[in-house]
């Protein structure tokens, strides 16, 4: 369910919602991010903080709504949105780059806690990014991923680009595009 502007807010979905990011998910997103990505490729605390102080829209939060995880974050997507239609290094550091009205939505991580990985989670919040980026008029989606993931990310109608030109975290990823 989107707010009218192709934005997830609140929808429920059997003990779980999707929500975008607030100031005070930052710690919570860290961790997960920590938990999800080497050293070199994680975002640290710092760079969360500021994409979730510019873009908050452009995190999309599953949580869990109920039992002894109740208000946890268990998986998150995020990007940005921009008119530049390769993702490129720079940007995942910039938040300055985002432009609300922006053509692509790009996806920086698409994260699940360790614990609750294999339930469905990252797929679930991926049809929702989609759903949104097209209710809001976009391009499509463009995301960088290792070659293990290629084949997740097909699934969704992303297309492999070949290797990016991204040297993020000093490994090679794939670029991928869902063009609409």
């Amino acid at each position: 369910m989107g707010d009218g502007n192709g934005n997830a807010i609140g929808v429920e979905l059997s003990g779980l919602t999707i929500r975008h990011a607030t100031a005070s998910d930052v710690d919570a997103i860290a961790a997960i991010e920590s938990a999800c990505f080497p050293p070199a490729e994680a975002a640290d605390r710092e760079t969360i903080r500021e994409r979730v102080a510019v873009y908050p829209e452009c995190f999309w939060l599953l949580c869990c709504d109920n039992g002894r995880d109740a208000g946890r974050i268990i998986a998150f997507i995020n990007g940005f949105a921009t008119d530049r239609p390769d993702l490129t290094d720079d940007m995942y550091d910039d938040p300055s780059g985002h432009n609300p009205k922006g053509a692509w939505q790009m996806i920086f991580g698409v994260d699940t806690a360790p614990e609750y990985r294999r339930r469905g989670y990252a797929s679930l919040l991926m049809r929702r990014v989609i759903a949104d980026a097209r209710a809001a008029g976009r391009k499509g989606l463009v995301l960088t991923c290792k070659d293990r993931l290629v084949g997740f990310y097909a699934r969704f109608g992303y297309v492999d680009e070949g290797i990016s030109g991204s040297t993020h975290g000093g490994v090679v990823w794939h670029q991928m595009r869902l063009t609409f």
